[in-house]
C-alpha cells in the first residue's frame, strides 16, 4: 500500500524493538559489563571492538565507525532498503505497518495476500493428502529432494479440475473476486472463472517479508506450458522478483553474492547439497 509511512510509529517501533535479540540473531553476542560484544560483521578484526547497547538501542564499532539502531543495522547487515527494514522489524513485533492515507490513495490490496498465504497452505495439504499427488511426490523424489526441503520451500501440489481452489472460497464473493485479483482463477470466453493452476507441482514465490506473492507451477502430465507462472498483480511484479531470495537470507547472513539459475526446481535441488545462495529470475 503506497503512502507516507508516520515518524511516530518508526519512533515506537525502535523502542519495542530489542536491538540486542535483533543483532545476536545474526551476530553472536557476548555480554560485557552492561553492553554487548563481538566482532564487527562489517570489517575484519581479531579483537571486538563491535558493541550493542540494550539501554540506548543502539550499535557501534569503534574500529570502523558503523553506528546506527534496528534499522541502520538491517540496511548495512541485511541490505535492505529503509522500508524494508521497517517492515521486518515491525513483522517481529507481529504490527501492520501504518501508511499515511492520501487523497490520492489507491486501494487496498493487503488482503491479497491473505489470500495467497491460505492458497500455499491449500496446495501443501494437497501435496500430503490428495490420491492424485503421488505422481507429484514421485518427481520430486526423483530430483533427489527431501521432505524437509520440499517443506522449507513450501512446495505444493494443485490436483486436477478446475474449481479445486475456487471450491475452497464458495460462498465468499470477496475472497473469490480476490482469488481472481491476486492471478489465482482464469476466465473463459463466456466469462467462468476456474483455476489457473491444475494439476500441477507448485511453488510459492516469496517477497523479503516471506509473504507469498505469486506462484510458479510445473505440469507433471503431458502438454504445455510446462511450467506456468501466476500473472501480473497489484503485489505480483515479475520483473522485480527473484525466486529463492526470501530463503537465501533466511539461510545465509550476511548474503553477499548470488548464485543465478534458470527455474525453480535449480534453486531447490542446490539448496538440497546446501547452497542456498541461490535464485531464479521469473
Amino acid at each position: 500500500m503506497a503512502g507516507r509511512i508516520p515518524a511516530s510509529f518508526i519512533d515506537d517501533l525502535l523502542h519495542r524493538v530489542d536491538i540486542v535479540d535483533l543483532i545476536n540473531s545474526r551476530v553472536p553476542l557476548k555480554k560485557g559489563g552492561k553492553d554487548y560484544q563481538a566482532c564487527c560483521p562489517f570489517h575484519d578484526e581479531k579483537t571486538p571492538s563491535f558493541t550493542v547497547s540494550r539501554e540506548k538501542q543502539f550499535y557501534h564499532c569503534f574500529g570502523c565507525g558503523a553506528h546506527g539502531s534496528a534499522i541502520g543495522f538491517l540496511m548495512e547487515y541485511d541490505r535492505m532498503e529503509f522500508f524494508e527494514a521497517i517492515e521486518e522489524l515491525a513483522a517481529r513485533e507481529g504490527l501492520q505497518v501504518p501508511r499515511e492515507v492520501g487523497p490520492d490513495q489507491g486501494p487496498d490490496y493487503r488482503p491479497l495476500y491473505a489470500t495467497l498465504a491460505k492458497a500455499a497452505k491449500y496446495y501443501q495439504h494437497q501435496l500430503r493428502t490428495h490420491p492424485d499427488a503421488q505422481r507429484a511426490i514421485d518427481y520430486i523424489k526423483q530430483r533427489g529432494l527431501s521432505g524437509a526441503i520440499a517443506a522449507d520451500f513450501s512446495i505444493g501440489f494443485a490436483p486436477p479440475g478446475f474449481h479445486n481452489l475456487m471450491d475452497q472460497a464458495k460462498g465468499d464473493a470477496e475472497e473469490l473476486k480476490r482469488l481472481w485479483i491476486a492471478g489465482m482463477a482464469s476466465e473463459s470466453e463466456e466469462g467462468r472463472r476456474y483455476d489457473r493452476f491444475r494439476d500441477r507441482i507448485m511453488f510459492p514465490i516469496r517477497n523479503f517479508r516471506g509473504e507469498t506473492i505469486g506462484f510458479g507451477g510445473r505440469l507433471i502430465g503431458d502438454g504445455k506450458p510446462k511450467y506456468l507462472n501466476s500473472p501480473e498483480t497489484p503485489v505480483f511484479h515479475k520483473g522485480r522478483e527473484l525466486y529463492g531470495l526470501y530463503e537465501a537470507r533466511k539461510s545465509v547472513r550476511p548474503l553477499e553474492h548470488l548464485l543465478v539459475v534458470e527455474g525453480y526446481m535449480d534453486v531447490v535441488a542446490l539448496a538440497q547439497f546446501g547452497i542456498r545462495n541461490v535464485v531464479a529470475t521469473l
